[in-house]
């Protein structure tokens, strides 16, 4: 396998204006990583990986794998295989006539092309399906066999376009698994596009995050979760979204006191949170609390707990009306109003009253996270 290095990395299209689809991409990929890169529709992903694989030209920056530079390197001469959406399967030929097509074309012998088909085959389950055409297979029978194309080259480099777009929710989880293993049992460098999150999340060692042509952020999936650099990464990643209200933070009576807008409540802070907080008084900031951190009461909300040698304090609450409830079975999504901001709780299956009447909420503000309201970075210690 192979280490690829982007370096400044863009992608302009010529026009009046100009467009940049990506802006200076810096990234190493180690040899063995699975690197996703995710974000919504146009954010530069797909185009950046079709620069990898060379079916775009790069406009500045330079790409290379394995230390060689690969800039104006033909595509076939890359060894790289990609799995695009679509499963570009050739409809006239067997599964295994798809699977041998691109060794013949590399004037591999017959014997090799024999071996490595059936190696893939077996790989991916497919040996019952090797002389079927691809109108006769499932829509996850045709992923594996494009997978097995794939696979075959024994290339330096996997490169995935949206793999599992169109598969339905059931077959995503099965071949998400099925990507995974292979990554494991190949230890194959993969570079894998996609605007869904929750592959992003389960498949990736690392995730790069991209939006409007710029990396917001490359890191691990749980540092992405539980550490994000800007309101971007934060409200991308997770689901249902970060809820966000803006405010300010100033000083009161008992200290540091978040007043959201406008002037809608008011809420102290917890030591905890006074002490990553520290020298931002009187900035205006955004405050972004995960569903999983709000509760939902009926009553007044948690109450004091006072134990033989510790005193804890309940979360913040603050009165709502309830808007909607998904009940998904072994959870539920619950939408409130908190003044004039909309916030999602994400909680145990619980009774509740009816639509319209009033709930009280209540924030783990401990783990909240504070955004600079003009950049949009994470502020704050630690």
């Amino acid at each position: 396998m192979a280490s690829v290095k982007l370096e400044g990395i863009r992608k302009i299209y010529p026009g009046n204006p100009e467009h940049v689809a990506v802006h200076g991409v810096d990234l190493d990929v180690a040899d063995g990583e699975f690197v996703v890169l995710v974000g919504p529709s146009g954010c530069g992903k797909s185009t950046t990986l079709r620069m990898i694989a060379g079916l775009e030209s790069i406009s500045a920056g330079n790409l290379s794998i394995d230390g060689r530079m690969m800039n104006d390197v033909p595509p076939k001469n890359r060894d790289i295989a990609m799995v695009f959406q679509s499963y570009a399967l050739y409809p006239h030929m067997s599964v295994r006539e798809n699977l041998a097509f691109a060794l013949k074309l590399r004037g591999s012998s017959r014997e090799e092309i024999k071996t490595r088909v059936s190696k893939a085959a077996e790989t991916l389950a497919i040996t019952d399906y090797l002389d079927r055409t691809p109108k006769q297979l499932s829509g996850g029978q045709r992923q594996r066999v494009a997978l097995g194309r794939a696979i075959v080259r024994e290339p330096k480099v996997f490169l995935f376009d949206e793999p599992l777009s169109n598969l339905d929710a059931q077959l995503r989880v099965q071949m998400r698994r099925e990507i995974a293993r292979l990554h494991k049992d190949l230890a194959a460098t993969m570079i894998y596009v996609t605007h869904d999150q929750v592959e992003a999340m389960t498949l990736g060692d690392r995730i790069v995050v991209m939006s409007k042509g710029h990396v917001q952020q490359i890191d691990t999936p749980m540092n992405l979760y539980d550490r994000p650099q800007n309101r971007f990464v934060a409200g991308f990643i997770g689901s249902p979204g970060m809820n966000f209200v803006d405010g300010a933070l100033v000083l009161g009576e008992k200290g540091m006191q978040f007043l959201a807008e406008p002037n809608a409540f008011t809420v102290d802070l917890p030591p905890s949170l006074s002490y990553r907080m520290e020298g931002f008084e009187g900035t205006a900031v955004t405050l972004g609390i995960r569903p999983e951190d709000v509760s939902v009461f009926t009553g007044e909300g948690p109450a004091l707990f006072i134990g033989e040698s510790t005193i804890v304090h309940p979360p913040v609450t603050a009165p709502a009306r309830l808007d909607l409830v998904e009940e998904l079975g072994n959870e539920a999504f619950v939408y409130a109003t908190v003044g004039p901001h909309s916030v999602t709780a994400r909680v145990a299956p619980q009774p509740l009253p009816d639509i319209g009447e009033p709930i009280t909420m209540a924030f783990d503000l401990a783990k909240a996270h504070f955004f600079d309201k003009a950049s949009g970075e994470r502020i704050g210690k630690g």
